[in-house]
């Protein structure tokens, strides 16, 4: 076993951007990087070894969530050196193997699949969403950290308000959103703007406490939210919104989902379509998908951009934010940690300490992804018009995106 672990070490160090250590069952401890170590890998049996030999990053991560590895120091570095290193390829052939049953056994193509996939994330309750997210429009997807913005809150009013402008949404209009989780935008635009909204979500938990907070403020007149599928199209809009939903179409489902938007929006209509995109063809990571975001699939930015085509819907612009959304992962994980003892008292057996670290890994190490230059995973927004936009129904240029910022 000591072959390896000096082989892994060696593996991690010769991309490492700083110096790191490995301490064995034993006690043994091996050095990496250069300088002091920013963190320390503590295997605690030698079935952690063995299963970071054999599969990898996910079994290292996995043994990390059964309390077999510890990491001391600091957490984001630990997994910026892991995807420098890009260790996944080398010891990939049975997590390939692994990933693509789980993408068969919870594909969304079925409603029912898919809601129950949507449920096992956002369904765990806006008591616990509460304490890490934003307050109080609970946004759950990329902030906008323009210049001079220096709280979560801010961020996300910021990526409300950018999207509003990029479909120039006004008063009266009639929009949808797909995938509404919270409410948040909805919420926002009606405020600032006078627009009414419908949201579209699968998750039971969400749509409760949504419909509760609209009749609670008053709103039953200006927005409602429908249970369904986001391919269930119940009418068409002025405008569509569609924040951090693709990723939940399925492989095999995004010609669909991309049609269901172009059938939300009236002729002439616009949309914005914000998603996490790939550039190149990739799998989406085993870990993500077992862990966390049951059914999820990350879609190529070429393959969106032609099922659009294919669907009549005309691309007005693309933005690339991928820069905006380590900040954001950076504050829901400082906020997650701050608060774990109170999230933790909420349901003890459910939010329980492997739920903390499956938590802690996947909001510091995408934030580590995002950041990272070599990366290829990015955050794309698309504006797109069912047919061709004109001169008079669309600007000739971005100035209004910053006219009223």
């Amino acid at each position: 076993m000591p072959p390896f672990v000096q082989s892994f070490v060696d593996a991690l160090g010769a991309r490492a951007s700083c110096g790191f250590a490995a301490v064995l069952p034993d006690g043994t401890s091996y050095r990496g990087g250069s300088g002091e170590p920013a963190f320390t890998l503590v295997f605690r049996t030698d079935a952690a070894l063995l299963a970071t030999l054999t599969r990898g990053h996910i079994g290292l991560l996995e043994s990390y969530f059964d309390e077999q590895v510890d990491v001391e120091g600091d957490f984001g570095a630990a997994f910026a050196t892991g995807l420098a290193a890009d260790l996944a390829p080398r010891l990939g052939m049975l997590t390939n193997v692994e990933n693509g049953l789980h993408e068969w056994r919870y594909s969304n193509r079925s409603p029912a699949q898919a809601k129950i996939n949507a449920r096992a994330h956002y369904g765990l309750g806006a008591e616990f969403y509460r304490f890490w997210l934003d307050n109080p429009l609970l946004m759950y997807t990329c902030a906008y950290w323009s210049e001079g913005t220096t709280t979560l809150e801010q961020a996300q009013r910021n990526k409300i308000d950018h999207v509003c402008r990029k479909i120039r949404l006004a008063r009266g209009e009639r929009f949808v959103d797909i995938g509404c989780g919270f409410g948040g935008f909805m919420f926002r635009a009606h405020e600032t703007l006078g627009a009414l909204g419908t949201g579209i979500n699968a998750t039971t938990e969400q749509v409760d406490w949504l419909r509760g907070e609209i009749e609670r403020r008053g709103l039953a007149a200006q927005l409602t939210v429908r249970e369904a599928d986001f391919r269930e199209v119940d009418a068409t809009y002025d405008k569509v919104v569609s924040i951090g939903v693709l990723e939940h179409a399925g492989r095999d489902q995004l010609d669909e989902v991309i049609k269901a938007h172009a059938d939300f929006l009236r002729p002439a209509g616009l949309g914005m379509l914000h998603f996490i995109g790939h550039v190149g063809r990739y799998d989406t990571d085993l870990f993500i998908r077992k862990h966390v975001f049951p059914g999820g699939w990350i879609p190529s930015l070429a393959d969106v951009l032609v099922a659009m085509e294919r669907n009549g819907l005309e691309v007005v612009d693309v933005e690339n934010l991928r820069r905006h959304y380590a900040p954001t992962l950076d504050a829901w994980a400082e906020r997650f940690e701050s608060r774990w003892s109170e999230i933790h008292a909420l349901a003890p057996q459910r939010f329980d300490e492997r739920f903390r670290r499956i938590w802690r890994s996947y909001l510091v190490g995408c934030a580590e992804m995002f950041r990272s230059p070599a990366g290829y995973t990015h955050l794309f927004q698309i504006v797109f018009s069912k047919g061709n936009v004109t001169r008079d129904n669309y600007p000739m240029s971005r100035a209004h995106l910053h006219a009223a910022a």
